[in-house]
């Protein structure tokens, strides 16, 4: 998502100050999708996501006052803020996060530090994403794309630092595999 130009998030941003309905709409229309992204990162379940992503635009209309200009691009970054603290909410309301044993996956190469992924379909990434135990999905996707340390991760999620470190070297190792496998299949 490639953000508005400054003067229409700008534009955008006063309006929802101002508690305009069709900026509501506008700002719906704008960010559904990648959050909606962001929270099936988090979240496997199409379902789960559709309810997520309705509290997600829940907790951003009702807490925009708190909500500070930082840039272009800081309203997009605090909507994905709260869609990832929204997914974390649930995943901890839903269950305490049980670590499944690599045994169930067979055999695991070392996974590549940092795989080409070029020739992977987005839709199929975000599969294998999804696929990941919930653990180490949530991990993963903490240290890839929130870049949060290690300390952040195990602070959040009440775990620690070298079980952090731990999950995520298990994820890559499982993408590392259905990677290789798809590619098996498709070359």
């Amino acid at each position: 998502m490639i953000p508005a130009s400054a003067a229409k998030e700008k534009a955008l941003i006063e309006s929802l100050r101002r508690g305009k309905s069709s900026a509501k709409r506008s700002l719906y229309e704008q960010f559904n999708r990648y959050l909606g992204a962001v929270c099936a990162r988090y979240v496997g379940d199409d379902e789960d996501v559709k309810d997520l992503l309705q509290e997600v635009f829940i907790k951003i209309y009702s807490r925009f006052d708190t909500f500070e200009y930082r840039g272009e691009g800081s309203l997009q970054a605090w909507c994905r803020r709260i869609a990832v603290n929204e997914s974390l909410q649930f995943l901890r309301a839903g269950k305490k996060m049980r670590k499944i044993p690599l045994e169930e996956y067979g055999e695991l190469p070392e996974p590549d530090e940092t795989p080409d992924v070029e020739d992977i379909p987005r839709k199929e990434l975000l599969s294998m994403i999804q696929r990941l135990p919930e653990r180490y999905r949530t991990v993963f996707n903490l240290y890839i794309f929130e870049d949060m340390s290690h300390a952040e991760i195990a602070a959040l999620l009440n775990i620690g630092e070298s079980t952090s470190a731990s999950n995520l070297h298990r994820a890559k190792a499982l993408l590392t595999k259905w990677i290789k496998e798809y590619r098996s299949h498709e070359g």
